[in-house]
C-alpha cells in the first residue's frame, strides 16, 4: 500500500477492522457510497449491534452513473448533523472498493483527516461462478447485513 500522503487518503482497511472501529469509537462513521438501486436490491451493512446506521450518499448517481457533483457537500452536511468532527475515522464502502476509494480521496481533500477505504467493499469481486459476495468484502467476511 502507498503511504497515505501519496495515496491521497488515510489508506485501506478490512471490513472486520472497520466494524471493530465503528463498535468501539462513537465518532467513527461508515459511509456507504453505492447507488440507491444497490441499497434497495443488494442489501447493506447492519450496524444495529454497534448502535448506529451507515450514512448513505451516492458517489455516482444511478442510472447514468455520473459522479455526484454534490457528494462532498452532501456528506459534509450529514456528518455535521451527527456532530462528527473532521478528524473522526470515516470508513467508505461501495460494491468492491473502487468508488469508495475515490470518495475517501475527495473527503480527504475536503479536510477530513481519517478517510479509509474498506477493501473488498460490500460484495467484493466475482468468484469463479461469476457471483459476488463470496471472495472478499463485508458479506464474504460474514459481517452482519440486511436485505430490504
Amino acid at each position: 500500500m502507498a503511504h497515505a500522503q501519496e495515496a491521497g487518503y488515510a489508506g485501506d482497511t478490512t471490513p472486520e477492522d472497520s466494524l471493530a472501529s465503528l463498535t468501539r469509537d462513537a465518532s467513527a462513521q461508515l459511509v456507504d457510497v453505492r447507488t440507491t438501486a444497490e441499497w434497495a436490491y443488494i442489501g447493506a451493512p447492519d450496524l444495529k449491534a454497534a448502535g448506529r446506521e451507515a450514512i448513505r450518499v451516492e458517489w455516482q448517481i444511478f442510472p447514468a452513473m455520473g459522479v455526484n457533483p454534490d457528494f462532498v457537500a452532501s456528506l459534509a452536511a450529514k456528518l455535521a448533523e451527527r456532530g462528527t468532527p473532521k478528524d473522526a475515522p470515516l470508513y467508505f464502502l461501495c460494491r468492491s472498493g473502487v468508488r469508495s476509494k475515490a470518495a475517501a480521496i475527495a473527503m480527504t481533500a475536503a479536510g477530513y483527516t481519517q478517510c479509509f477505504n474498506v477493501t473488498g467493499g460490500f460484495e467484493g469481486p466475482h468468484d469463479a461462478e461469476g457471483r459476488r459476495g463470496t471472495k472478499a468484502g463485508w458479506k464474504a467476511a460474514g459481517l452482519p447485513w440486511i436485505q430490504p
